[in-house]
């Protein structure tokens, strides 16, 4: 037997756990259950932004009902406004994620293997990542313009750190009888690297990335909050200047929207891709 079929037969990730029997049927009534419980919760939301501004329990001018918030969204999109300045911010969210993701990878996997490196490096890094970066936005602003790349900089400063902690948390988390046993075997690096430590930090890795694309758009959405020709932070920063607090909260309602839908979407990859791993118990 080689070596490669010595380690597919014992690397933890070379077969999954047989599927135990699907119980369709309380998974569906659970998901029935969680469905009913989040509806309720945003009809009962809704219900209290009615009667707060009805009752003018804060200021009347951030009291705005929720179909003059509607109105707005209804238009913006009809005049294109909306649609327009999404496409901006999520494509600057969708460059600052892949760039920053894949260094964030690298770096993370490099650290995980080079403890000697990590032990020099760990301090810098950890004072870049305790750095606001909110207040590198005008930083980038003037070096860079107000443009796309002064936005996908500030996000990628976010997205960088998260996927590497991952990546390096991932690598280090894989289990010492493993290494030892493949060791034993004979393994080479590359083959460590890829039958077991690479598999091992793939979990850790995901997450990192569908953290890092929610925290992408926030940084995004903050760099067009400060200075930037379009963009849904710039369409928010407008609209708050000229007191149009409807299209504000329209604009933060959609940018919420769009975080749940970036985070399920990657729920989905993650699991697809992920196959592999033992189903988790309910």
């Amino acid at each position: 037997m080689s070596i490669t079929d010595q380690l597919s037969s014992t690397s933890p990730v070379a077969e999954a756990p047989r599927d135990k029997p699907s119980r369709w049927w309380q998974l569906g009534g659970e998901t029935l259950t969680v469905r009913g419980w989040q509806i309720i919760i945003l009809v009962a939301w809704l219900g209290l932004w009615q009667l707060t501004t009805m009752n003018k329990w804060i200021d009347p001018v951030l009291a705005k009902t929720p179909a003059q918030s509607w109105n707005y969204f209804v238009s913006a999109l009809e005049s294109g406004e909306l649609v327009d300045n999404t496409g901006y911010t999520m494509m600057a969210v969708a460059i600052a994620w892949i760039l920053a993701g894949t260094a964030g990878v690298i770096a993370g996997l490099a650290l995980g293997l080079l403890p000697k490196v990590e032990r020099v490096t760990t301090p810098f890094l950890d004072a870049a990542n305790a750095m606001p970066r909110i207040a590198l936005a005008p930083l980038f602003i003037v070096a860079f313009g107000i443009n796309t790349t002064a936005k996908v900089a500030l996000a990628a400063t976010l997205v960088f750190f998260i996927v590497m902690s991952s990546a390096r948390a991932g690598v280090q988390s894989t289990d010492s009888e493993w290494l030892r046993l493949s060791a034993v075997l004979g393994a080479k690096k590359p083959q460590l690297f890829f039958k077991v430590l690479f598999p091992v930090a793939t979990p850790a890795i995901f997450a990192g990335m569908r953290l890092g694309l929610i925290y992408s758009l926030l940084g995004v959405v903050g760099s067009e909050l400060i200075s930037a020709k379009n963009g849904l932070g710039q369409l928010v920063a407008t609209y708050s200047a000229t007191y149009r607090m409807e299209a504000v909260y329209a604009i933060l309602l959609f940018l919420a929207i769009i975080a749940v839908v970036l985070n399920q979407a990657m729920g989905i990859a993650e699991r697809r891709f992920l196959r592999w791993q033992p189903p988790a118990d309910h």
